[in-house]
């Protein structure tokens, strides 16, 4: 017999995990709800070619750690490695990129093959959030407030906002060209990995994690110090706008992001709590992708949560799940039927209603109410068949009168009455 396993840097998730997942999910999707963010779903797989216009042939993304290769027709296919050149894809492919301002959220599994570890894996998940036709300094603080929000909903604790600004593409420009030369001059002080990155994609050695090299980048360039006046003026108001909605900021001037679509914006939260791996959630501006990858000039914003990581952040209440509200134990032929026609109707009352089809003796299949700390309790027996009812009651309850009631299949009043009493006060069904 073959001993099959998931692949490495894959796993999972069994159903006493994810009940945290749901509520996680749950509390995200509610909170976008309330911001008027709406959902979008892209395919897992597309063209090869997307993710090179779209992300950068010189990103590490890109050139280490997709998923490629040739289908049938020998059209070169990956697996998505995130999000958002997917979405920019769907917009200008249907035609609705250049409409009014849209706000769009995704959430679903993402491809990398990197070196899996706590909170990173191969396949991993990843909630992201667009704000395409936005170019206002106010969709930046929004875009930020929202991811800070959510984060502070779901109870992480020690988040910390970094911010910086990329400038415009002239900005950019200007500022890469005195980076090479400094970095022609020093290129030999610098670890293997950027000096490999000299030529393909220099601004991402700024954010190296190489302790030696971050020394030596104190004395290069900043790029901050390239900035137009209105590149920086638009950086000076998000930083009061931050101050002014009292959510702590500290600027880190090497913080470039590791796609090459951004620009002016960027930022990242990270968690105190997370050691090493500490980025939560990494964002920033991208007003020229949409053009780049054939589109009409957009402008445009976003930010991107490993759900991975989130997961072992959020705290153990988030593993809680709703009990059983009624547990309905039945037994023989005829009470089977009558048991399966009144869970579907009790599950109408948005109760969770666990029907028992193990066939087993009664005192088993109280056992099992028991074991689910089932809040009431339904027996179907053949006397009850044969006349068409059931009885209904609170389980483990002797302290009060009227809990327990025997009701007529047919009889919704008495049944709902009985509900609303002893289940669902606080509920307006």
């Amino acid at each position: 017999m073959n001993n099959f396993k998931n692949l490495r840097g894959t796993v999972d998730l069994l159903p006493d995990q994810l009940i945290k997942w749901q509520n996680v999910e749950k509390i995200i999707i509610q909170q976008l709800f309330r911001s008027s963010v709406k959902e979008i779903r892209t395919p897992i797989l597309e063209m090869t070619e997307l993710f090179m216009r779209g992300i950068g042939e010189g990103t590490d993304v890109v050139s280490k750690e997709m998923y490629t290769f040739l289908d049938r027709g020998e059209r070169s296919c990956t697996l998505r490695p995130e999000g958002t050149a997917s979405v920019a894809r769907a917009l200008i492919q249907h035609g609705i990129s250049t409409r009014p301002s849209q706000k769009l959220w995704y959430m679903g599994p993402m491809f990398r093959y990197e070196r899996p570890q706590a909170g990173r894996q191969r396949q991993f998940h990843q909630l992201g959030v667009e704000f395409v036709g936005y170019e206002s300094v106010s969709s930046d603080i929004e875009i930020i407030t929202l991811a800070w929000d959510i984060l502070q909903k779901l109870g992480i604790k020690e988040l910390n906002l970094e911010i910086n600004t990329l400038g415009d593409h002239i900005d950019r420009s200007n500022f890469q060209k005195a980076f090479l030369n400094w970095l022609e001059v020093n290129k030999n002080s610098l670890d293997l990995d950027s000096q490999r990155r000299i030529d393909k994609n220099p601004l991402r050695i700024l954010d190296t994690k190489n302790v030696q090299t971050k020394k030596i980048l104190k004395g290069a360039p900043r790029l901050f110090d390239f900035l137009s006046e209105k590149s920086l003026e638009r950086y000076l108001i998000i930083k009061e706008k931050l101050k002014i909605l009292k959510i702590p900021f500290i600027e880190n001037f090497n913080l470039v992001r590791g796609l090459d679509y951004y620009t002016h914006t960027a930022f990242e939260i990270t968690s105190g709590t997370l050691g090493s791996q500490a980025t939560v959630c990494g964002g920033g501006r991208y007003d020229s992708l949409m053009s780049q990858m054939g589109g009409a000039e957009t402008p445009a914003i976003g930010f991107a949560i490993g759900l991975e990581r989130l997961i072992i952040l959020c705290g153990s209440e988030l593993e809680e799940t709703r009990e059983t509200d009624i547990y309905i134990v039945n037994k023989g032929r005829h009470a089977e039927i009558l048991a399966m026609e009144l869970s579907r109707k009790l599950r109408n009352f948005d109760l969770i209603a666990e029907l028992d089809l193990s066939g087993a003796s009664f005192s088993k299949q109280f056992k099992k109410a028991n074991k689910l700390k089932s809040k009431s309790i339904v027996v179907i027996g053949d006397d009850e068949a044969v006349k068409n009812e059931f009885v209904i009651r609170l389980f483990n309850n002797d302290n009060s009168e009227n809990k327990e009631e025997t009701i007529s299949i047919e009889d919704n009043i008495n049944l709902e009455k009985w509900i609303k009493s002893n289940l669902i006060l606080d509920k307006n069904l």
